[in-house]
């Protein structure tokens, strides 16, 4: 079965979608069982395949027996085998949180939830494991069909939010497959290793030009690069908790790694690409220290992680455009730090609004007595967060600024330096609200609120990617050398 495993990891979640919503109707328990084995499947598969692939190379995988160009074919090296397991590890996390979020529902609603869920992480692995462009997009769709419907769920603010990312997803899918016209145009091709031998012939081209900016523009909508980025405080802070906990962690940074992907392993370092690059660049820069501005601006604590994301895929953006090896490494590695540390603080934010209702700052006061557990990982994900070693968030960090500081780009030193400072003061005001601050003294004369700690099924998610945050910290020479590496290499370079 090893040979089959780069389908596998697509085909497991999607049956079990089909499955879910039948067997809901029937015993929920059973339906909940299913989600959380066909992700395992996956995490299964992903570790093969991720193994595999760092001991003989890349794994290819030919559709229907139809050898590419032609046919369909999955590829999965370091890098999107990393990825693959990443996706995995968050959905299984993120299914377990979801139990005692779904107890209220009905059968029938819960069951479509799941279903919903697991088409969502097919779409995602679907992006993360095909060779060709035009299947990249159809995946892009069915992950991006699945999330509207998993972030309309919630109240009514939730479906007009969706509404708006729906628009603007639209014309990003749009721009995105206009892209891939062009390009097939001047190829005759949708193979991405096949494309990358062609571009001898049309790197100079002025609609190889247009592809580009076409395809970076649809991709940079997704990954709610700054100023593409309205579709994402609303989503983020109306959606129910466990669905921004996955897609804060997992969905943007996809659409990241099929950017990257494209750029660097198929259309490749030309002059086309390269002026790109330098314009993302300092867009990058921009977004870093928009979005951290904003969250200083912000008093709910789930619009303060929304443009906290904003700011972060900023960082994942610049060190992908700086693209030395050095860069690549901090934005690869950030990438990983960034989903398992913004899953963590969704999850967690989530938890508190679902246990208490209390989503704003001052909500927060005395929260460290009722929700220590918590709190704790809030804490230990925040500083992580702000970059303070040894925690996961300070190594990725340190590659990106001594990537800038190689290449002499003292704007971007700056940038990142003043971007850690500003999270320090929105995230250290957080902290100081739920651990230092009194109640008032018309409140302060009340009992004290009883201990509402998250059940276990809860906890235990948040606190393993608390603790993944620890661990990516002090073993990030292992994942670097281990796997990033590799990983930024592309096939024969």
């Amino acid at each position: 079965m090893t040979q089959h495993v780069p389908v596998l990891i697509v085909v497991v979640p999607l049956l079990a979608a089909v499955l879910v919503p039948l067997v809901a109707l029937w015993r929920m328990a059973w339906a909940q069982a299913i989600t959380l084995l066909a992700l395992i499947g996956v995490i299964a598969c992903s570790s093969v395949a991720l193994l595999r692939a760092l001991a003989t190379g890349p794994i290819l995988y030919e559709l229907g027996g139809w050898a590419p160009p032609w046919g369909i074919v999955y590829v999965l090296d370091p890098l999107s085998g990393g990825l693959a397991l990443l996706v995995g590890i968050v959905a299984a996390l993120v299914a377990v949180y979801t139990r005692p979020y779904l107890h209220n529902w009905s059968t029938s609603r819960a069951g479509v939830f799941l279903s919903l869920f697991l088409l969502l992480v097919t779409g995602l692995l679907g992006i993360v494991a095909t060779g060709d462009l035009f299947n990249l997009y159809v995946f892009l769709e069915i992950s991006s069909l699945a999330g509207y419907a998993l972030l309309a769920s919630g109240p009514i603010r939730s479906a007009v939010a969706t509404f708006r990312y729906l628009i603007i997803g639209t014309i990003a899918a749009t721009f995105y497959l206009l892209g891939v016209g062009y390009l097939y145009a001047l190829t005759g091709s949708l193979n991405m290793a096949d494309i990358a031998t062609r571009l001898s012939d049309i790197s100079h081209s002025g609609a190889f030009a247009v592809a580009i900016t076409f395809i970076v523009l649809g991709l940079s909508i997704k990954a709610a690069l700054f100023p593409l980025h309205g579709w994402l405080p609303d989503a983020y802070t109306y959606a129910p908790a466990p669905v921004i906990g996955f897609i804060s962690a997992v969905m943007a940074k996809v659409s990241a790694y099929a950017l990257f992907r494209v750029l660097y392993f198929v259309l490749r370092p030309t002059e086309p690409v390269s002026q790109v690059l330098t314009g993302l660049s300092w867009i990058a820069a921009i977004a870093i220290l928009a979005g951290s501005l904003l969250a200083v601006a912000q008093r709910d604590v789930r619009r303060m992680l929304a443009y906290s994301s904003v700011s972060q895929m900023g960082y994942i953006f610049l060190g992908l455009a700086l693209g030395t090896p050095t860069a690549l490494k901090g934005a690869l590695l950030h990438l990983l730090n960034h989903a398992i540390m913004k899953g963590c603080l969704f999850l967690a934010a989530g938890g508190v609004q679902w246990r208490t209702g209390g989503y704003r700052l001052e909500d927060f006061i005395g929260m460290s007595r009722r929700m220590p557990l918590t709190m704790a990982a809030i804490v230990l994900a925040a500083i992580s967060m702000i970059g303070l070693p040894p925690t996961a968030g300070f190594f990725s960090k340190w590659y990106l600024i001594q990537s800038a500081i190689e290449a002499q780009a003292w704007v971007f030193v700056v940038v990142f330096i003043g971007s850690s400072l500003l999270s320090a003061i929105y995230f250290f005001r957080w902290i100081e609200w739920a651990y230092i601050r009194e109640p008032a003294a018309s409140a302060a004369s009340e009992p004290s609120p009883a201990r509402q700690e998250l059940p276990v099924q809860m906890l235990v998610p948040i606190w393993t990617l608390a603790t993944g945050v620890l661990l990516l910290g002090l073993f990030n020479q292992s994942v670097v050398n281990g796997i990033i590496q590799y990983a930024i290499q592309p096939e024969g370079s």
